[in-house]
Order: C-alpha cells, then structure tokens, then sequence
C-alpha cells in the first residue's frame, strides 16, 4: 500500500496574465477545475446591489456556441460530474469536476461562457425572479438572518453591513443604466488579469497547461486591476464586540492590517481553538459547566482586514467566557513559536490532501494557502494575538490539546494468514488471502469485496445493525454526540466515518486511509458499546435546514419498514443482528481486521435482507418544515431488484435531469430548488424528482411533475439516434470501476449488497446500460409512469386524492 505524498501545486502566470496553479496528482480518478475572479459583491456599483451575483447566475444561461441544453450545468450533470459557482465579498469562483476523458468539453463551456455571455433581456427577467426567490427565502431564513446580524457591530460605511445578494428592486433590468454597470462589470472583470484558473487531475504537468493556455485563449486580455480598499471596520478604536442571545454568546474580533500571511495564521488560530479534546480550551469550559460547543472561524478577511468570530453555546456570561477565551490566548501565545502544534498541523494538511478530491484540490490550490503555518506565518500570528490583547501572563492551569492518536497510527502487521481476535461469534470471517487457499464457499457477516484494487491507499468499511425495535432519538443523538470528537481526530487524519440512523437500523459508514481506519473503527465501536453511552442529554448545535433538505433527510427513514420504539440501550445492542462489507482493504489491513470486529456487538447476520417493496402504491407523507416555502420529493423505485431494471432507471434519470430542470425552474419558474437525480435508498433504486417553491403548493408541484413524467415516451422518441447513443455510453462510462474514485464505488457496492445483486455487480452494470435500446427505456417510462415500483411522496403540505394513500 503505497504511502501518498501529497504533491504541491506547479504556479505561473502566462503571458496573457492568467495566473495558474497545476497540479498533477496520478491517484485522482476525476479532474476538476477551480476559476476564481477577483471580483465580488463588495466591486459592485452602490447603486445596483446584487449585480455581481446576478451576473455569476447569467454566465450559466448559455451562449451562442453552447445553449443551456448543452452548457456546462448540463454537460457536467451528464457525464456524472459537480459543477457550482458562488459569489463572495470580493471573489466569484466557478468549479467543476469531470472525469478525464471529457474534462476538456467542460473547459471550453467555461470559458466561452465567461468569454461570450448572452446576456438576453428575456433570460435576465426570468433569472431576475430566481434571485427574488432565492432573496424571499433568504430574507425568512432565521440562521441566515443570524449570520447577517452578526457584521452589526461594524461600522455602517463598511460594504459588510450593505445588502448584496440582489432582488426584484435592486436589479431594475430594463434600465438602459443598469445594462451598461451590468457590461461595464464584465468587461472590467472578467479578463485575464483578474483570473485565477487552477486545475487538478491526473494528467502530467504540461498537458494541465496546455489546457490552460487553450482556456485562456478564449478570455478577454487585461491587467490586474487592484480592487479598492474599504472602510475601516470599526468606527471607533475598539477593535471587538459581543452579541448575547438565548444560549449563545458571538465574540468578533476586528483587524486592521494585517500582514499578508494572516490567512494562514487564522486557519492555524482556529483549528486549535476548536480543538475538542483533553487539554484544549472547549474542553476546560465544559468540565467547568461554562459552554457546551465552541467554532471559531473568520467571517471576513480581504486587504489586511479580517473578522473572527467566536461563537459559544452557553448559559454564562459574557465576561466570564470573555476572560476565559483571553486567558486560554495568553497561554497559546506563550508558546514558543508553536513548534509541536505546527508539526501536527502540517501533518493533519498533508492527511487531507492524501484524501481529498480532484475539485476540492483544486479548490484548495486556488485559495494560495501554505500547507501548514510558515515563518511568515507565525509572525502574523503573533501580531493577531497581540492585537486581540492576548499577552503571556495568563492565570490559569492550561494544556495543550492532546496529540491526535491516529495521526500516528500503527502500520498493520505483514502476516495475511489468521484474523487475530477472531472469536465464535465471527465464525466464517475470512481473508482474500484465505479464500483463495480454500475451495468451500461460507457465509460471512463480514463481506471483503475483491471488486477494487487492494494496493491503494483507501478502502472503506460499512457495518449495519438491524434492530428488534426502533430506538430512541436521543439514543442516537447521544450516540453521534459521543462520537463526535473521535470523528474530527479520524477526519484530521484521512478517516471520514458516520454514524446514522433510519427505522429500526443504524449504519456505521468509514472512507478514507486505510492506515488509520482500523484503530479507528476499534475506538468507534468501543465508543458506541461503552456502558455509559447513550444517556447524554446535550442538545444537538445543528443550523435549521431549508424545507428541501428536511425532506431528504427524512426520506431513508419513510423508505423502511415502521417499528415500535424501545427505550433500552443495551438489549438494543445485545440482540441486534449486524453485517457489513470491507471494499478496498489490502491483505495486511484485512488479516488486522480481526480484533476490531471483535467488538462488534450483537449476532453475527449471514441472512441476506431484501428491501421492502412498495409496488404499485402511491404513499404519500407530510412533514411539517416550519417554514412558509413549499417542498416535494418524489421517489420512484424500481418494480423489480433485477439489474436490468436498475440499468433503465438510471438511463431514465439521465435522460430527464436537464429537460425537468429546463421545464420546472427555467420555464415554468416554480422553485429555485429544483431537481431530479438516480437514488439508492437501502437497496432500493429509484428515480428522485423534488422541488422548493415559495408560492406553489406541493398537490400542484405534483401535478407539474406528472405531467413531466407523461410526456417521458415522447421525449425518449424525439431524441436523435446519435445523442442517444452518446448518452446512453456517457452513462455507462461512469461506471466503469477504473473511473470510479474509492468512496463512490464503496457506495454502489453497498448498495449493491442491501440490493441483493452479486459480487460483480459494478462489472454487470455498465454492460446492462449499454443493453438498454430505445424500445426498453420507452417501456421502463411507461411502468415509472404506472407506478409498478410504488411512488413515494414526502411533502410540506397534506396528501392528494385517490389513488394517493397515507403512509403508515
């Protein structure tokens, strides 16, 4: 298993002036592309507020040479890939991730939609609207309204305190005034001197940069052009302020300039502040009953200025926890340069890499951070301490946070033979390197898939428990609170493990190195068994969800069977009836598997367990969100686990992802949520429609989407014979295993399992969509549109007639 070290970004500007950082990472299966224009809200014009987002929303309308039907949004979303964009302060950025054989298209859309915006009349009042209700939602949106509050104690002057996300008032776009700042914006903008184009793959070096010089050929050459300063933050000589509200406390600290390296110097400050773990600072304040949680982060950081705020979950005062944060400031200013807390640091940075994904790489690159606190640095963070007024005669007992254990984690031993700590209960438990000495077939509750390579650097790992009866919601949510400070530790060191909940199962889920994971999965499941585990009372410190994600959140929940609720822990525990799947494991990590699964608690399950069939039902369930906005889910399951059929619902979800965005948001303008995506839910696969709406009820959403789902055998016949070969084979490449990063093929996999499907499944399912001719997918749309696999609705308001049921 080779060990990966990270490689640093090659950084040059070209000769047009676009600046560009390269990195070649040969273990990444996707290529990703991060553009960052210094522009943001704060450059606009004060006289039209929200033009810079309006701008980044247009730029994704499609042009003369790429029509949104085939812009990047649809280009992307087709070949399986993620594409965003967001508009911040003083930077826009664009960002996608594609796999390598067609990361070029997704270049081109790119820049020629930055280059050659079409900037339509039309289109502009139809996106105008989108913004509205994006603003409505905003407006409504309490934690959104917190953050908000939050830049109150700032001076008025300053562009932090002015409204930017733009609106029907703000962004009259008839106005012949408003067209020239809108192309003025652009043309000032949007050039090469002002870009930052950074692209990560596994291509070499010089093949990254002649894609580079062929994106910025496209762009509009410019120089820098240096974005005017603000305000200072505050109108007085204070430099800090508080805001008090029901069990919570903000503290926000002001900077004036700061040196150039303070961004690195604050990520650095903050991630030992929320340090949750023996001797840190979150953890004193919690033994002395002060506060519950800690997040300190900067809110703002732009020309030498920077805002950090502290945000406390507490019931005491202000002034306490105000010294008590200043006094813990003193102490970590005391030392001297940091030296252990950077090696740690460095080493966390380095683990993240080792894990992170092409788009977050490139994302990362073109933040221009150090991997670590360098000299520079450690100067810049000794002038934020000193000008917070954090001096080194602090008078209490401080320690530094503990070292994190798994960053250091032992390397599995070499013998691949026996499973050390194998006991009765994991009777049949067995190694690759054992199955391939025996001829006889077992049943195992612990499956090692051999459909990946085993000389990576990742694996993952899943166990699920089926229950007797549903437990407790607080026994979850104790559970996830104890776990959570052992999920930061694994997080830092390139282990990304949860532990989630639905119906009568729970499901503990790790990704990552597999140099860690096992030490990890031990700790987690002594975490999880310890006899005082579950009787936490500590509230959840979670931000409120937007009605769309309620439902989905709920959604894997209402797709299992109901069951009545128990109340104690440990039978819970005793009786449950667990299996799992290893993906990805190397010979050495599999033969040390053997003492963690040891701890597993509850029997052995070696029977195979079907998903629950819903088949020619329409359910429907309500769910009160909260909020005045209306939301719909529709999942549509498969009527059989037959992979033929899961190969025709997800030509079915990719056919229709770009027509029931362009009809339900673009068209008909019912919701700026809107969506539709292939879903697996415990084993169920299934077509999934939703919509966000401020103004349309979810009876009429539905009756939208039926009438989207009607038109499906026509639309399936209007498609030409060459678009629908190329998207029936931009499908099926997609699932080709060489292609597929780690995480994502340990999910279909597990899905695969929960489904019943055999071992090779992900070698089963490209060639079964390439089976999938025109008359098939014309009759897999007819028996989606019959409901043969049952529809499922989740909705913020009460269900429609007949044939609709309650769910019970």
């Amino acid at each position: 298993m080779p060990a990966l070290n990270p490689p640093r970004p090659h950084t040059e500007t070209l000769a047009n002036g676009l600046r560009v950082t390269l990195r070649h990472a040969p273990n990444l299966k996707r290529c990703a592309a991060a553009l960052r224009v210094a522009a943001g809200s704060h450059d606009v014009p004060l006289a039209w507020p929200g033009l810079a987002h309006f701008l980044e929303h247009l730029l994704f309308l499609g042009t003369e040479r790429f029509p949104a039907e085939q812009g990047l949004m649809a280009y992307v979303q087709g070949h399986g890939g993620q594409v965003n964009a967001r508009t911040s302060e003083r930077t826009t950025d664009f960002f996608f991730e594609l796999p390598p054989q067609v990361f070029n298209g997704g270049l081109q859309r790119l820049s020629d939609m930055l280059a050659h915006p079409r900037m339509n009349l039309d289109d502009q009042l139809r996106e105008r609207e989108v913004l509205h209700a994006e603003f409505v939602a905003w407006s409504q949106d309490p934690t959104a309204q917190q953050q908000l509050a939050l830049f109150d104690g700032l001076s008025p002057t300053h562009p932090l305190r002015g409204f930017h996300a733009g609106n029907r008032d703000s962004l009259p776009v008839q106005q012949p005034e408003f067209q020239q700042a809108l192309q003025d914006f652009h043309q000032r903008f949007y050039q090469t001197g002002q870009m930052t184009l950074s692209l990560a793959g596994p291509q070499s070096i010089e093949e990254l940069k002649q894609m580079a010089l062929t994106f910025g050929a496209v762009i509009s050459v410019g120089e820098n052009l240096p974005q005017q300063a603000p305000v200072a933050l505050m109108e007085s000589s204070v430099a800090s302020y508080q805001q008090a509200g029901e069990r919570r406390l903000d503290l926000l600290f002001t900077f004036e300039a700061l040196p150039n390296a303070s961004t690195e110097a604050l990520a650095f400050l903050c991630h030992w502040l929320n340090a949750a773990k023996p001797g840190g600072l979150l953890t004193v304040l919690r033994e002395c009953g002060l506060a519950e949680h800690l997040n300190a982060k900067p809110l703002y950081q732009f020309a030498g200025q920077a805002v950090l705020h502290v945000e406390f979950t507490t019931t005491a005062s202000a002034s306490v926890l105000s010294e008590k944060l200043l006094d813990w400031l003193g102490f970590f200013a005391a030392q001297q340069d940091w030296a252990l807390l950077r090696d740690e640091y460095a080493a966390v940075l380095q683990r993240q890499q080792q894990v992170s994904s092409a788009l977050q790489l490139a994302r990362l690159d073109s933040e221009q951070l150090e991997t670590g606190l360098s000299e520079q640095g450690v100067a810049a963070l000794k002038d934020i301490l000193k000008k917070i007024g954090a001096v080194d005669n602090f008078s209490g007992e401080w320690q530094l946070p503990t070292p994190n254990p798994f960053l250091r984690a032992e390397a599995p031993p070499s013998n691949a033979g026996l499973i050390r700590g194998q006991t009765s209960k994991h009777r049949g438990l067995r190694t690759f390197a054992q199955d391939r000495s025996r001829s006889r077939r077992e049943n195992s509750p612990m499956q090692f898939s051999l459909a990946l390579p085993d000389n990576t650097a990742e694996g993952a790992i899943y166990l699920r428990w089926r229950l007797e009866s549903k437990p407790q919601p607080r026994h979850q949510q104790s559970l996830e609170n104890r776990l959570q400070p052992l999920r930061e530790d694994a997080r830092q060191a390139g282990v990304d493990f949860s532990f989630s909940a639905s119906g009568n199962e729970w499901l503990l889920k790790m990704t990552g190195l597999q140099e860690s994971m096992l030490t990890v999965l031990e700790h987690a499941l002594k975490e999880l068994t310890s006899p005082d585990a579950g009787f936490s009372q500590e509230e959840p410190n979670s931000a409120a969800l937007i009605p769309i994600k309620q439902l989905l959140k709920a959604l894997p929940d209402h797709c299992l069977e109901q069951s009545s609720v128990a109340d104690d822990l440990q039978q819970l525990w005793s009786t449950a009836r667990w299996e799992g799947l290893a993906i990805g494991l190397s010979a050495q990590t599999q033969a040390a598997m053997g003492f963690a699964l040891s701890r597993v608690p509850g029997i052995a399950d070696t029977q195979p367990s079907s998903p629950s069939s819903i088949n020619g039902q329409r359910l429907w369930t309500t769910l009160d969100t909260g909020s005045s906005e209306h939301a719909l889910l529709l999942f549509c399951p498969t009527a059989t686990k037959d992979i033929s059929d899961e190969a025709a619902w997800r030509l079915l979800a990719h056919i229709c992802q770009t027509p029931f965005y362009q009809r339900l948001r673009v068209e008909l303008q019912l919701g700026y949520a809107v969506f539709s995506a292939l879903r697996q839910v415990h084993g169920q696969t299934g077509v999934l429609f939703g919509v966000q709406s401020p103004s349309v009820a979810p009876l009429n959403l539905l009756q939208h989407m039926e009438e989207f789902l009607n038109d499906l055998p026509a639309m399936i016949d209007g498609i030409d014979e060459a678009t629908f070969v190329a998207q029936r084979q931009a499908l099926t490449d997609q699932f080709q295993i060489a292609a597929l990063p780690v995480a994502q093929a340990a999910e279909l996999l597990w899905q695969g399992k929960l489904a019943g499907h055999s071992s090779d499944y992900l070698a089963q399912l490209p060639q079964a969509i390439l089976d999938i001719d025109r008359s098939a997918l014309r009759a897999a749309a007819q028996r989606l549109i019959k409901a043969e696999g049952g529809w499922r609705g989740l909705a913020s308001g009460s269900q429609p007639e007949a044939p609709w049921q309650v769910a019970k």
